[in-house]
């Protein structure tokens, strides 16, 4: 009889250690994530100011435009935290949005090779993003359904695992065509 209750409570250490050692796995893993993410808004943050600076050479008159691009992107690179930094990226989009719809305003600017690399790079950077943060809110679902599901919960519970964060961009109203007003 001694035997079976050793042998279950070595059972229940063991199955303890495991959903511990896979909370902490999938804990790193949506760390990991997030700095990929992180990593992938810089570029994007980097570039942003030299696209603004071609859109500048043509399109002087628009500074309300090109001032509110430099305003959401200083936020944007200082938010520090997932719900922070969803905010300012979401108010970004937006006025890269305003800024490429003024840029349909001057053929020149649409033309010049320089503009049309630099668009390039952002999307290609955009699309780096949306697959970084796919993954990242796919390390989150798991991580958040171990730390809520029973009888992991528990172990949860006890060494202070908790939630992640989704990071989210895409809403309804994002997908509207922004008004511009001059």
């Amino acid at each position: 009889m001694s035997i079976v209750i050793i042998a279950l409570i070595a059972a229940f250490a063991f199955y303890a250690v495991s959903i511990y050692n896979r909370l902490v796995k999938l804990r790193n893993l949506v760390q990991e994530a997030w700095s990929s993410i992180d990593v992938m808004l810089k570029k994007r943050h980097d570039l942003i100011p030299n696209l603004v600076e071609t859109v500048k050479g043509y399109a002087t008159h628009e500074r309300e435009t090109l001032d509110s691009v430099i305003r959401a992107r200083t936020q944007a690179v200082g938010a520090d935290s997932v719900q922070s930094k969803e905010a300012a990226e979401k108010n970004l989009n937006q006025a890269m949005m305003n800024l490429f719809a003024v840029a349909e305003q001057y053929p020149d600017l649409k033309a010049n090779t320089n503009f049309q690399q630099l668009q390039s790079e952002l999307t290609s950077i955009e699309n780096d993003v949306e697959k970084a943060r796919r993954y990242y809110n796919g390390t989150v679902r798991e991580n958040n359904t171990l730390v809520e599901s029973f009888p992991s919960n528990i172990i949860a519970n006890m060494y202070k695992f908790e939630k992640s964060s989704f990071f989210e961009l895409d809403h309804i109203a994002e997908r509207e065509v922004p008004t511009v007003k001059f």
